[in-house]
């Protein structure tokens, strides 16, 4: 069992993020998006939950991105899935089970683009959507990006009834910086041929 000081600040770290969502919803997405920036890089320089392992805190210069784009803000119209729980590779050895509900289908620099959204198939749930491109192993995480994990507060809301997804938050997971985290990955279904050159980019 992890240690009481270890949960606690499991749940700072949990309640700033969920805070920091809803911070953005409130803003222009730019002014969101440089909000975002600014608030992830305090929290893994000196955070005890930082993915960062602790002897790279002190040298951490900030996390890389793409420059913002405007283009790169969609919203997707849902079309429901009827699916059983599908098991989730993972950075670990162990899968997780994620329920296909929703393709969320959107244009995106003129390409017709569609994604699978999933609900974590365990207590609580949550909606969670990743993501692999032409960037992942090259200028990416090779497992994938995040846009949505409304387990961690990753969550963009929604506009007329369709899911807003912005390409410039995608992010990294937690495994990307430091092995001893164990992150679900992209599902094959959410493999997408074009480059998606907004959001973080992966530095070795």
């Amino acid at each position: 069992m992890p240690a009481a000081s270890d949960t606690l600040a499991l749940l700072d770290w949990k309640r700033r993020v969920f805070g920091l969502y809803a911070a953005v919803r409130s803003l222009p997405p730019e002014s969101g998006w440089a909000l975002w920036r600014e608030t992830r890089d305090e929290l893994f320089r000196s955070h005890p939950q930082s993915p960062l392992p602790a002897e790279r805190r002190d040298s951490f210069a900030g996390l890389e991105y793409w420059p913002y784009d405007p283009e790169a803000r969609v919203v997707a119209e849902l079309e429901d899935v009827d699916a059983e729980p599908q098991p989730v590779a993972t950075s670990g050895a162990e899968e997780i089970a994620f329920q296909p509900f929703a393709r969320a289908s959107f244009e995106l620099h003129g390409e017709q683009l569609s994604l699978e959204v999933a609900w974590l198939a365990a207590y609580g749930g949550g909606a969670f959507l990743s993501f692999r491109d032409a960037t992942s192993g090259h200028e990416s995480y090779g497992g994938g990006r995040y846009l949505l994990d409304t387990v961690k507060g990753a969550d963009l809301g929604e506009a007329d009834g369709r899911l807003v997804l912005d390409f410039n938050f995608a992010y990294n997971p937690s495994c990307s910086y430091d092995p001893g985290w164990v992150c679900p990955l992209a599902p094959a279904a959410n493999r997408l041929a074009v480059a998606v050159e907004a959001g973080e980019k992966h530095v070795a």
